[in-house]
């Protein structure tokens, strides 16, 4: 156990005054989940919305002429054409095309806002500032709280508090600045519970009186860690440190649907970041694994760190993340297999407690997901 007291966010007092059950994680105090529960929080985000606290992400300005070709050779994704307002997910990778964390970057106008893993933040924002920092200016927005506002009423409840604002024309993967509580936010429509909903950057010294004013809708519950789990895991999303790390490339990750073609070979600006022949290399030849969904035959939860196995009894790979999917009604996993095992209804076995678990290759999302497109 480590002896470094944990951080806190600046809605610390508000999670204990809800009644939240805090434990650590990334280094900091959050709430895992509040007196409501984790299966109750779970599906009233799903059916009507919820208030996360995910404030311990790293917040990044990058501010200069240069920053968007600059931060474009460190990942794999286009970002010198991203307009203003539009957002898009991305991928620091090493120089073996392992993943060093995943990101959102925004054109904000005037710079780029980028938000990293709360795990990865130090390490990224040392890596920007040594392979960058000449290019660009970066600024840390360690003064600013973000509040994740998700589920299919969150529109709804966001909008009773903005009437200025053309929610229909507010489309997913885009942003603009909004005022709540007097004071001006940066917000994009998106999130990571597979629903619609919003994130927002808002200053520290107001974080707790804009997240009391979200929580004063009568559609909104303030929701835990443990179901941000279950639904970004039903949603089919990654979590950095699990289902990708620098042990995994973005083609054994699944996440070539995020890697542009104007950064594949043949494309404008193909290559030129880290890792890039060896990704490159594996878009045309393939890869030996591949991550996939699985959902289980049976009622046995089955969680990270088991093992799978063929009919033979032969290990052909691993599971990242497991558990129950309260939406889906039964049991769901990421996993990594050979490639060979990849295709959808691939029947294979999880060993749990010397058991074979019954389970087949699925496709993700595993519960479809809601995002506004306009």
């Amino acid at each position: 156990m480590s002896d470094t007291p944990l951080l806190t966010t600046a809605l610390n007092d508000l999670h204990l005054e809800l009644g939240a059950k805090m434990v650590p994680f990334a280094g900091y105090a959050m709430p895992v989940q509040y007196p409501m529960g984790v299966l109750k929080e779970h599906l009233h985000t799903r059916e009507q919305a919820g208030l996360f606290d995910v404030s311990h992400m790293g917040q990044l300005k990058l501010f200069g002429a240069d920053a968007a070709a600059a931060l474009e050779t460190l990942v794999p994704v286009d970002v010198i054409d991203l307009q203003p307002g539009q957002q898009r997910y991305a991928l620091f990778t090493d120089e073996q095309g392992g993943i060093l964390d995943d990101l959102m970057i925004t054109n904000a106008g005037d710079h780029l806002y980028v938000v990293v893993n709360a795990g990865c933040k130090v390490q990224d924002t040392a890596h920007l500032r040594e392979r960058i920092g000449s290019r660009c200016d970066i600024v840390e927005l360690s003064e600013h709280a973000l509040l994740a506002l998700q589920g299919p009423q969150a529109a709804t409840a966001l909008a009773r508090l903005l009437p200025e604002v053309d929610f229909k024309s507010w489309v997913f993967m885009t942003a603009r600045s909004i005022t709540l509580a007097g004071v001006e936010c940066f917000a994009t429509r998106s999130g990571y519970t597979g629903e619609d909903g919003f994130e927002i950057s808002v200053p520290n010294a107001k974080a707790v009186e804009v997240a009391r004013l979200l929580l004063a809708q009568p559609e909104v519950a303030p929701i835990g860690l443990g179901a941000r789990d279950s639904l970004r895991l039903e949603a089919g999303l990654c979590l950095y440190g699990h289902d990708i790390d620098t042990q995994t490339t973005p083609v054994e990750g699944s996440l070539l649907w995020a890697m542009q073609k104007v950064r594949r070979t043949g494309g404008a600006r193909a290559g030129g970041f880290p890792g890039a022949d060896r990704i490159l290399q594996q878009i045309e030849q393939g890869a030996s694994k591949k991550r996939v969904g699985l959902l289980g035959l049976e009622k046995t939860p089955v969680r990270e760190g088991a093992e799978l196995v063929d009919a033979e009894g032969r290990v052909i790979g691993k599971v990242t993340s497991g558990g129950f999917g309260p939406s889906l009604g039964g049991v769901m996993a990421l996993a990594y297999v050979e490639t060979a095992f990849a295709a959808a209804d691939t029947p294979v076995f999880a060993l749990v407690r010397g058991k074979r678990v019954p389970m087949k290759v699925a496709k993700t999302p595993f519960v479809p997901q809601r995002y506004y497109r306009g």
